[in-house]
């Protein structure tokens, strides 16, 4: 019997032990939080590669910052093999941003540079109608302003004094051949006696010693020897403009008949000459509006239109000139001076790019078409330019993608080949 008690508890100490183990069985701890996993990204010195951390900082060499450095393949790992084996004088693998070309209208306008000059349609010439001597100068210096009917010099002419003799030698021998005597006074006022004169020739009976000339023109005297009559400052020296420049033709001169001596110029109108490249003349038409300004006089804007266009370029000339007439009442203008001009040439429907997008070779113009992750050489021919942009007339298309910085991938414009171009 106490045998079996015995047993009995062993069975229930045994039974016990199992019950404590289950109960802590059925209440497990927290499952420990997962260790991240090594991130792969790594950070190195551009200057020092052999600095590698996995975490930003700054270089312990040289003290750059670290930049990161991933693991992952970079961009250009696409690139065919076929790409790369491009050649490089007319293919540049770049991730160089890019622009489209815009098919639209756009207000056009020329720009040009100039200078203002005298209107030569106002010039008009003095010449000695006969030979003499210039006894008295009246005209001082060059510039002068002068008016219609004002005594600008008295020549003696044995000529002239000849013919007056014979008037009057007539006149008082043959009154009845009035034939002879009306050739006589025609022969004088054909030589330049003005018909008062000739009448206090009869009148007085005596001639004319030195015979006073008049003016029939205003405006200001130029001396033929700096005569602006080609209408270009090509010629023209600093001292041509000076004040009281002195005259070439003096008093006691001798001069021959016919011999221009004066140029008498309207200075109350000058006309603009500004130069328009070649490439924008198919853009140019009479009466279109221009914008003159002036640097020497900032603030100061003229507004006139295109009256002239010179049908012909000047020798060693690569652009065309045009004529602006404009007013110079107040004499505010100065001759030669230079001006900057602004052509209003109306709307122009086409492809247009930025100028950036576009390299100038000289007689080349090339874009770079973008091909994927490559951009090729393309040669293109243009049309107007307009503010930052410029039409393209032939070579693109609309759907075309270009690099929008051309000079930037031109490392040397020896080395670009364009289709079809060597």
């Amino acid at each position: 019997m106490k045998g079996n008690m015995k047993n009995i508890k062993i069975v229930l100490m045994g039974l016990g032990i199992v019950v404590i183990f289950l109960t802590a069985c059925s209440n497990p701890k927290p499952a420990p939080v997962a260790v991240q996993a090594k991130s792969d990204v790594k950070y190195t010195c551009p200057m020092h590669p052999q600095i590698m951390e996995d975490h930003p900082g700054s270089c312990p060499i040289c003290g750059m910052n670290l930049v990161k450095k991933s693991g992952q393949a970079s961009e250009g790992a696409g690139i065919k093999l076929n790409t790369v084996l491009q050649p490089v004088n007319s293919n540049v693998i770049s991730s160089v941003g890019y622009v489209m070309p815009e098919q639209r209208t756009v207000a056009t306008e020329i720009s040009g540079d100039g200078y203002l000059d005298f209107d030569t349609r106002t010039f008009n010439n003095i010449a000695s109608r006969f030979s003499g001597r210039i006894e008295k100068l009246y005209i001082k210096y060059a510039f002068q302003e002068i008016h219609a009917g004002q005594r600008i010099f008295d020549i003696y002419s044995p000529d002239l004094l000849t013919a007056q003799q014979d008037l009057l030698f007539v006149s008082k021998n043959s009154a009845q051949e009035t034939g002879l005597i009306n050739a006589a006074r025609q022969k004088l006022l054909l030589s330049g006696m003005t018909l008062t004169q000739l009448e206090q020739v009869i009148k007085t009976g005596k001639a004319f010693y030195s015979l006073p000339v008049y003016s029939l023109y205003e405006g200001h005297v130029h001396d033929v020897a700096h005569s602006q009559m080609a209408g270009s400052t090509e010629n023209k020296t600093t001292a041509d403009f000076a004040n009281n420049l002195p005259l070439t033709i003096k008093e006691g001169m001798y001069v021959e008949k016919g011999q221009t001596l004066f140029n008498v110029v309207n200075p109350h109108m000058l006309w603009a000459i500004i130069k328009i490249d070649r490439s924008q003349v198919s853009s140019l038409k009479l009466n279109q509006q221009v914008q003159i300004n002036l640097p020497d006089m900032p603030g100061k804007t003229i507004v006139g239109k295109v009256n002239f266009i010179e049908p012909t370029l000047q020798e060693g000339d690569k652009a065309t000139s045009i004529r602006v007439y404009l007013d110079n009442m107040d004499h505010e203008l100065k001759v030669n001076s230079l001006i900057k001009a602004v052509i209003q040439t109306g709307e122009t429907n086409g492809l247009w790019i930025p100028r950036s997008a576009l390299l100038n070779l000289g007689q080349t113009q090339i874009v770079w078409l973008k091909q994927g992750s490559l951009y090729k050489a393309q040669q293109v021919y243009t049309g107007i330019k307009n503010n930052k942009e410029i039409q393209i007339t032939k070579g693109l298309s609309s759907t075309d993608s270009l690099a929008s910085n051309a000079q930037y991938l031109s490392d040397s414009e020896s080395f670009i080949k364009t289709n079809g171009h060597e």
